[in-house]
């Protein structure tokens, strides 16, 4: 039986439509895309899961007063929903306590830099990429993780290195992570966890052959 997917979403959805594609490719061959759900009405991603012909749902952020609330909206969302997994696919609201014990070792996420580099509370988005040329690294890359309640502080499940060249800008180097990092190893995560070949012992993922 396919493993349920519920991915959420916020913005552009690159990373869900690296999702969508390898579903149809034959990549993800162990599970499906139930539902794709945004906290925004305005997120490109619903366009994208429209267009797959996958149900969608729009769970604002602005039209709850905090985080529990629109947190507690998600879980009343995902129990109607049933998944196997939670993906968050350039999600970028903060989920509480209650909301990821619920789904313990069920929720995973795409970091764009090499946990623990760049990582953590204020590191999102482009902001990742500005401080890894700040800071002058040679290599960045993508990481996928199980989340718990740190932030980007879950087990990591597979990392990939990217070269980072003297002239890239921000923007630049975000485009090459994505391209060559964050769309392969989501995918890849994905069907690791739907078919059962991801185990957690303490810090460290297992993965079996």
């Amino acid at each position: 039986m396919l493993k349920r997917i519920a991915v959420l979403v916020s913005g552009g959805g690159t990373n869900l439509q690296a999702i969508i594609d390898a579903r149809e490719s034959g990549i993800i061959k162990s599970g499906e895309i139930s539902a794709v759900i945004s906290s925004s009405k305005d997120a490109y991603a619903l366009k994208r899961a429209e267009a797959a012909g996958i149900p969608y749902f729009v769970v604002d952020r602005k039209e709850h007063k905090d985080s529990d609330e629109f947190s507690n909206k998600l879980l009343e969302t995902l129990e109607d929903i049933k998944p196997d997994l939670v993906v968050l696919a350039g999600f970028m609201c903060i989920l509480t306590s209650e909301f990821i014990k619920r789904f313990e070792n069920q929720i995973i996420n795409v970091h764009p830099s090499l946990i623990p580099s760049f990582c953590g509370g204020g590191y999102y988005g482009i902001k990742v990429h500005e401080k890894a040329l700040e800071y002058g690294v040679k290599i960045s890359g993508a990481t996928v993780h199980f989340v718990n309640e740190i932030t980007d502080g879950g087990a990591i499940i597979l990392q990939k290195a990217v070269e980072v060249k003297e002239e890239d800008s921000a923007e630049e180097l975000q485009r090459r992570i994505m391209e060559q990092a964050e769309w392969k190893l989501l995918p890849k995560a994905i069907e690791l966890f739907c078919s059962g070949k991801l185990e957690i012992n303490g810090r460290k993922v297992i993965v079996k052959e």
